[in-house]
């Protein structure tokens, strides 16, 4: 398929429009964050054959692309060809001609949740405390409940001193369980700015008596004035009372109200599922990872409260699709649909009676993760070879997992390649096309993707380690680990703000803080590169 084509200007025309259509950035995720246009969705190139069908439902949307220069952009409309989107466009020039006409450049992960949560504070004044502050306020042994608003793995890595873990899709449901008394003081806090105002709102729209205060700065904000967090916690609140249920169900009924959020029956979530490749339709499971792998509607993404509202730029492409919000009943998709809502999406249902009423209409539920195929893994799997693990012979060996993977453990002597490049790098691994290559990767799925590519591209010899590294491992083959040899910047992976140093944290508050309503802050995040090709060195 030969892509059309947008111009910066075009595209800034598009994106003031209310219209059905998806921006998609195909880089890795640390070139995202060094700039990227706002409201973007950052989709690496190798993750569209697995994201995009849940993404972008409907065929027909109009789709813009866009990397570096446009060398990736164009590759990943093939793809979407193959894939049966029809409306496909790569932003001419890419986003160095985007950044070179004087357009706004936005830096940052989840940059359209971070202002809004910066619109939350102003806009309903959240009582905050300072660490300072909190901190003294503990050495007292004044009366309070900590939460922690983050997901369980963050919290697990650093929270405040006592505190619980209560992602912020949670507290409607579980607040409760931890609070003793009426007059007990609440206090929420994240990594950062974010969740802890939205967490902290989220409790005052459910009018409790208790004060309320958000943690200024969260975690960084804790370490930043010499303050040691607490490592390893694992304080889970217990199951939900059935008073915890019934004051849920109570607030939910009034949010719903208030919100004009429509709850719609299983045979009307079902019907318009079923029109999904005429309309974009993203079904979002707002519970714990557990309650999502006991039994999920089909097709519903796994999308815990918090984070649904935290990153949506990652969970929702199309703003003007459908958004139904989905959970044991209906407070927390009320709650997370609430504030979808006020970000601006302008279709946005609950489904009433949650997953039990899903199942009493007779329909399936799946269990598990969800592991779909990634499209055309099957296809790839007819023309590839498979190679057990065993002798290399003259193999030239390429790696695309992603660089940290990569580093953890790669056959000895792999050529790390990230996936989405392949094409444009593989020349310099494999410059004659007839020498025989091996793809791999953690399970072999990437990898065999990644083989096929090649074969199209005359490289009639590539072939994919059965299995993958797990494989070769478990044949007790040894591995290497560390950078080994890498072609090309390793720019899929993204360190926290706390993992970058005091510098980092100081730099992040300052930005996230100033943010205007356009993602643009007049403090650098990070240091701007120049304008240049694509990661390929």
């Amino acid at each position: 398929m030969t892509p059309g084509t947008i111009s910066p200007d075009q595209l800034t025309t598009l994106l003031q429009q209310r219209g059905a259509h998806a921006l998609l950035d195909v880089r890795e995720r640390a070139a995202f964050e060094r700039g990227h246009i706002f409201r973007a969705t950052p989709l690496p190139r190798r993750l569209l054959e697995t994201r995009l069908p849940m993404l972008v439902t409907a065929a027909g949307t109009l789709i813009v692309l866009y990397d570096d220069d446009g060398r990736i952009s164009t590759l990943a409309a093939s793809t979407l060809g193959d894939m049966g989107y029809t409306e496909v466009f790569v932003l001419t020039g890419g986003f160095n001609a985007w950044r070179a006409g004087g357009r706004p450049v936005v830096q940052g992960l989840n940059v359209p949740s971070k202002v809004f949560g910066e619109h939350v504070l102003h806009d309903r004044k959240t009582p905050e405390v300072t660490p300072l502050e909190l901190s003294a306020r503990m050495a007292q042994g004044q009366d309070m409940v900590i939460v922690d608003t983050r997901t369980p793995e963050e919290y697990h890595r650093g929270c405040l001193p006592g505190a619980w873990s209560m992602p912020g899709g949670e507290l409607i449901l579980r607040i409760g369980e931890v609070v003793e008394r009426p007059d007990q003081t609440i206090v929420v806090h994240c990594g950062g700015r974010t969740r802890s105002y939205l967490g902290a709102e989220s409790l005052r729209r459910m009018g409790l008596s208790n004060p309320i205060v958000a943690v200024k700065n969260g975690t960084m904000g804790w370490q930043l004035d010499g303050l040691e967090l607490e490592r390893g916690a694992s304080r889970w609140p217990p199951a939900p009372s059935a008073a915890s249920r019934a004051r849920a169900l109570d607030v939910a009924t009034r949010l719903a109200a208030e919100d004009g959020t429509p709850l719609v029956s299983p045979d009307a979530v079902a019907e318009r599922w079923s029109h999904r490749d005429r309309e974009n339709v993203s079904m979002l499971d707002v519970r714990t990872r557990e309650e999502y792998e006991t039994g999920h509607v089909p097709g519903s993404i796994w999308a815990p409260g918090g984070q649904a509202v935290q990153a949506t730029d990652e969970y929702v492409a199309v703003r003007a699709g459908w958004l139904v919000l989905i959970c044991d009943g209906f407070g927390r998709s009320i709650m997370t649909a609430g504030w979808l809502k006020r970000m601006g999406f302008p279709h946005v249902a609950v489904l009433e009676g949650g997953v039990p009423a899903w199942e009493r209409s007779g329909r399936p539920l799946e269990t598990g993760p969800p592991a779909p195929a990634p499209f055309g893994y099957e296809a790839a799997q007819r023309v590839v070879e498979r190679v057990a693990p065993g002798p290399l012979g003259d193999d030239v060996v390429v790696s695309v997992d992603p660089s940290d993977v990569y580093q953890r453990g790669h056959l000895p002597g792999a050529i790390w390649i990230g996936r989405g490049r392949l094409e444009l790098a593989i020349g310099r691994a494999a410059p004659d096309p007839t020498r025989r290559v091996l793809l791999t990767c953690a399970d072999g799925v990437q990898s065999t993707l990644a083989a096929a590519t090649l074969r199209r591209m005359g490289y009639a010899a590539a072939r994919v380690l059965d299995g993958g590294v797990a494989a070769w491992r478990a044949a007790g083959l040894p591995v290497e680990t560390g950078l080994g040899s890498m072609l090309g910047e390793a720019d899929d992976v993204v360190q926290k703000p706390y993992e970058r140093g005091r510098a980092a944290m100081e730099a992040y508050l300052r930005w996230e803080e100033a943010l205007d309503a356009h993602g643009v802050s007049p403090h650098a995040l990070l240091p701007e590169r120049p304008a240049g090709p694509a990661n390929i060195r």
